[in-house]
Parts: C-alpha cells; structure tokens; sequence
C-alpha cells in the first residue's frame, strides 16, 4: 500500500506591468535551472486574473500537486493571490533578491512586493506557506523550495487521510480520549469500530490461505532464535486481517492510520498482544497507535509524511535513576539528569528501529492477566529492544475538551545507553526538558503519548502546524526564555 503521497512541485512567476516580464521570467528560469530536476517550469506568467487560471490549467495538466508562486518582481497583487484562491493544495510564495542585474532597467522591487502580497492573503484569509527567508537569489530559493517538500507532503497526506478506530478506549484512560471534532476541522476522516467488529473480522481470516506466507515473512524478520514462534499463526491472522480492513474501508480517503484498542480484553479474546502486528505495519508505512489514542496515529502519520521515515509512538514514561545516569551518560553527553527521560512502549516500535529487536511478552500485562502462569501465552507478541541511538523529534498534535487544536514539538536524542529493562525503549534527551514537561506538557494538559520522528524534523513540522493554522505551538524555550506560567522567583 501507497500510505504517503508523492509531491510533484511547480513553480509559476508572476509580473506587475510596470516591471518588465522577462525579468520575472529570468529569474524563474534561474531557480530551476539551481533546483535541478523535479520542479516544473509553468511557461504562464500571471500578469492579470485570466492569467491565474491558465496557469492552474498548466501546472495540473502537468501533474503538479504543491506550487511555488515566485514573485520576480514587485508582482501583481490581486493576481497572485487569486492563485491560492483557485489551488486547492499546498502553495508557497517566496520573492527575487536583487544582484542579477543593474538597478536601473534591472531592479525588481519584490522584496517590497512580498510584503503586498502577504498583507493580500490575510486580506482573503488564505494558507500559504511563506518561509523564514522569503527572498533570495536563485539558490537561495531553490533551498527553500526543498523545504516545502515534506510539509507539502505532509499537507497533502492530512488531506486524504482516514484514521480508523477500534474502540472503546480502555477503562479508566481519559488521556487518550479527545472529541474528534478537530479532526474533520482539519479534513481528516474517521471511522470507529468496536473491538467486536475487529474480532469477526478476525475470526473469518481464520483459514487465510496466505497466513503461512505471512508467517514465513515474520520469522524472517524475527530470526531462529525467537521463543515465542507458536504465537506466529495469530499475529499472521491479525496482520492480514488489519491489512485487508484497511483496503476495504479505505473509502474515499487515499491514506489509512489506524488506532486501536490493545487491552485487557484483547489479549483473553484474541490470545496475543498485537504489539509486533503494530511495529510491523508502521514499517510499512501504516502507523497504528495503541490504546485507541486518535491524534497519536494522527501525530504519527504527520511524523511520517515530514520525515518520510517509519516514526513511533512512546508513553513518556519514566525517570532515568541516578546510578544509570551515572554510569550511562554522566561525562558522555552534555545533558543534566532531568533533561533526560525513558520513552517507553510495550513493543510497538518497528524492529528496524531498535538494537538487538526480539519478540518478548507484555510483562505488565502477565501480571494482570497470566498471574500463575510460568509461561507467557496470550501476552505474548510484543517487539522490543532499545531504540537505536540518534536524532529525534517529539511532538503532538492534539485536541482540547473544547475541540481547539494545541501542539507540541521538541528536538533532542537518543542516547547510546541501555535502558535495563522491557518493551521498545530508550534513553530520551531534550535540552531543558524538567522545564518543557512542567510547563507544556502538564501545563498544557497534554498526554503521555508522544509521537517521535527520527531525525531532527522540527522545522517542517513547526511550519505544517503554522499552515495548519494551530494557535498555539509549543517547544523546549532555554532558560532565558521563560515560559508564561514560570515562577521568576523559583529556587
């Protein structure tokens, strides 16, 4: 399955008339010709309002889904924006520096242009995305297009995207309960399931002629040194039944999320825990978030589009103790104690993303539901390991009870350091955290799931948030950046 589309940028100029069009036109070509390969060149210039829909015309023909409206010169106001009135995707606008030419016949005036231009677009309340350096020379450009990349993508995937639900929530779990309301706000569809409608599904794959190949496929992946190889037929079953759900009630959407209940009754009606199922879909590119958390598969298929890489979704979970503080990251990295923290889940991270990835059992689980047992049986099926050491991004988007859409993003890493315990885990590191998690995370009421994108996403992301028009974007502010709630006379 195509979970992600596939971005096809173009680039159209636009001309004021006292200003000549061929300066505009040069300097498109120039920006192209920087770009390099994967960036149309609209030959229309948009001079006057019937030029805005040949130009449409000729970027669709083209197959272009997310425009770059390029300002060679001062530009035509209402032309330019009557462009992001008729595109219905993603659309930037940045503007010409001077330095090509003389500043005689040779001046464009777009840096003042720009200004016009975005006082226009607040004027008919449209999205545009508008990056830091708005106006540059040819390669200065052409790196700023680059960035439009993955929030086009990633603008474009919410706008066909379909999260589907197995519920309810467990008991006693209002975190991740949050009125789905601000999903369609942002064109996102839903579609919530009962468990028992899952469990049907499921109970019909039961003789999938296909299930010894996905088996096959699993102990590949796995190794001959799993201990739990029985439990594989079940996970097969719910793999492929997950999988054909996700074809048939696709719908109308082009991309599919899924967040589904995991526990307890799970485990007693289906005998496994789908941690490993998860894991294995979210390297196929289909996030699946646990514990029917909604804006967590939301906030992980938006890692996944911005980076374009398999993401995860981890509680924030537990403190680093001091011995292992000490022994681990104490003169290795430049990060204090509370600036660190465990991201933890029970083995839904895929297995390319964790050292030494084995199937295990849910141990909080066992406790609860297997108490006498010796061995593992219906807990079995999670993936886990320590996360692999690296860059990382954390973040979240998320409903308030009052349907108002808040986020959060925070880079930082993994550390190389053992984490001495079970599940998908890792030894967390943001600048400042003790202060991000008192006055974002729990002053803002958010909840304990994070979204984490590998790599150091923040910048597409902060701005797909911005595009979004979400008002209220949270990060990790230094010290001397106090946040609004900060007590100034704290010990």
């Amino acid at each position: 399955m195509e979970n992600i589309p596939e971005v096809k940028l173009g680039i159209v100029a636009v001309s004021r008339s006292c200003f000549p069009a061929s300066l505009s036109e040069k300097r498109r070509e120039a920006i192209v010709a920087a770009y390099g390969k994967g960036l149309y060149d609209s030959k229309v210039i948009v001079e006057n309002e019937l030029d805005v829909l040949k130009a449409i015309a000729d970027v669709k023909k083209a197959g272009v889904n997310a425009l770059v409206v390029f300002l060679g010169n001062f530009g035509p106001e209402t032309p330019e924006t009557i462009i992001a009135d008729k595109w219905d995707g993603p659309i930037m606008y940045c503007a010409s520096a001077e330095g090509d030419g003389n500043l005689m016949n040779g001046r464009g005036d777009a840096y003042c242009g720009m200004l016009n231009c975005s006082y226009n677009l607040g004027l008919r309340h449209k999205k545009a995305y508008i990056p830091e350096n708005p106006v540059g020379t040819a390669e200065e450009l052409a790196e700023e297009i680059q960035k439009f990349i993955p929030i086009s993508r990633t603008l474009l995937g919410l706008a066909g995207l379909k999260i589907i639900a197995f519920g309810p929530r467990p008991d006693d779990f209002l975190a991740c309960n949050a009125p789905i309301k601000a999903l369609y706000d942002l064109g996102v569809a839903v579609e919530e399931n009962s468990e028992l409608d899952l469990l049907v599904s499921y109970n019909h794959h039961a003789d999938d002629k296909r299930i010894p190949a996905k088996i096959e496929e699993m102990k590949k992946e796995l190794g001959n040194k799993n201990p739990y190889e029985g439990i594989l037929p079940r996970l097969a079953q719910y793999e492929l039944t997950l999988l054909d759900w996700a074809e048939a009630h696709k719908g109308t959407s082009k991309y599919v999320a899924f967040a589904n209940k995991c526990w307890p009754a799970f485990q007693t009606e289906f005998k496994f825990v789908p941690c490993y199922v998860n894991s294995r879909l979210a390297g196929m590119g289909i996030p699946v978030s646990c514990e029917v958390d909604i804006y967590g598969a939301l906030s992980e298929y938006i890692g996944l589009c911005a980076s374009n890489e398999t993401p995860t979704l981890l509680d924030i979970n537990n403190t680093v103790p001091q011995s292992i503080y000490d022994q681990e990251i104490k003169g290795k990295y430049d990060y204090r104690l509370h600036e660190t923290f465990m991201g933890f889940h029970c083995g839904n991270t895929c297995s390319s993303l964790l050292c030494n990835p084995h199937m295990g059992y849910q141990l909080i689980m066992k406790r609860q539901l297997e108490p006498d047992k010796k061995e593992p049986d219906i807990t079995r099926g999670t993936m886990e390991g320590n996360i692999k050491p690296g860059e990382i991004t954390f973040f979240r988007l998320q409903s308030t009870a009052g349907t108002e859409l808040k986020a959060y993003v925070a880079e930082g890493e993994v550390l190389d350091a053992d984490c001495h315990s079970f599940g998908s885990i890792g030894i967390f590191a943001i600048k400042d955290m003790d202060r991000f998690y008192r006055h974002v995370l729990i002053q803002k009421n958010f909840p304990h799931h994070g979204a984490v994108a590998f790599g150091h996403h923040g910048q597409a992301l902060y701005d797909v948030f911005k595009y979004l028009g979400i008002g209220d974007i949270s990060y990790n502010q230094p010290s001397s950046l106090p946040y609004p709630d900060e007590n100034p006379f704290k010990d």
